[in-house]
């Protein structure tokens, strides 16, 4: 009888504590968007009185703005340049990755490797993208690859140096450790190298996301007929400040959205690892 109550007593509290639980998680997502809507509003209030301060012909109002996107919606021309640099930025990017981590790992785990590779990551890491915008149309012509390429440019040297970080991060007791106890060295590679730089790679991803979106403004201004990039110069030349915000603002939230999906999936990457994003 003791052991039924003791059962009981214990389910009777466990209860209203899941319950509380679920309910604080509520309210803090509900604050949270609380907070968000809040910000919004009071961006979109101080860009109206800067539109009102300064005339439509320098600064569009939201209202101006949200008309010209309907019309650019209407007709195809937002969404077709949305696909477009959301196409040119993921493949890019994504090859940044393949090719920046495998990298940063070798350049870690072997000195040999690193002393080799780190003349050119420090030389070219510092020549931005914008330098070899002409070169890329020229040698790879107005196509899409020349975009892709310069993303992948931008990308690449992110990524390897914050993997490079993560790898020579770990204790090198832990590296002696599992080396003594019998490990190999694809063994040490996953199940101590990797887990310890994983979130070091999610840093060098993002960053390198942000970057991704600074380089395909200029790569489509240059060399591309559609996509947010040449949306905002073409809007430029016809002097349609409206479509202007529109594609800039295009940018952000489209920013914004890839930074959150790419938050979620390595929060559950991470959260193999007991780390936290």
């Amino acid at each position: 009888m003791t052991s039924v109550g003791t059962v009981a007593s214990k389910d009777s509290t466990t209860a209203p504590r899941a319950r509380r639980r679920r309910s604080d998680a509520l309210s803090g997502r509900l604050r949270t968007v609380g907070m968000y809507m809040l910000s919004i509003a009071i961006g979109v209030g101080v860009w109206q009185l800067v539109a009102m301060r300064y005339g439509s012909a320098l600064v569009a109002s939201p209202a101006q703005t949200l008309v010209a996107a309907k019309d650019l919606a209407a007709d195809g021309t937002l969404l077709n340049s949305v696909i477009a640099s959301s196409r040119r930025i993921l493949i890019g990017w994504g090859l940044g990755l393949v090719v920046g981590v495998p990298i940063g790992l070798l350049m870690g785990r072997l000195t040999v490797i690193r002393q080799l590779l780190d003349p050119y990551i420090e030389f070219f890491r510092f020549i931005p993208p914008v330098a070899f915008v002409t070169l890329a149309v020229v040698w790879l012509g107005i196509g899409e690859a020349s975009k892709v390429v310069l993303i992948f440019y931008t990308s690449v040297f992110i990524v390897t140096l914050n993997t490079i970080a993560g790898v020579l991060s770990i204790n090198e007791s832990k590296l002696r450790a599992a080396t003594s106890l019998g490990a190999s060295r694809w063994q040490i590679l996953r199940f101590i190298v990797l887990p310890a730089t994983v979130p070091h790679i999610v840093t060098g991803a993002r960053l390198a996301m942000g970057n991704s979106f600074l380089t395909i403004v200029s790569a489509e201004i240059v060399a591309a007929q559609v996509g947010l990039g040449a949306l905002i110069w073409t809007s430029r030349n016809y002097g349609r400040i409206d479509w202007v915000f529109v594609g800039i603002i295009t940018l952000g939230i489209l920013g914004f959205v890839f930074d959150r999906i790419l938050r979620v999936v390595a929060s559950r990457v991470l959260r193999r690892y007991g780390v936290k994003l």
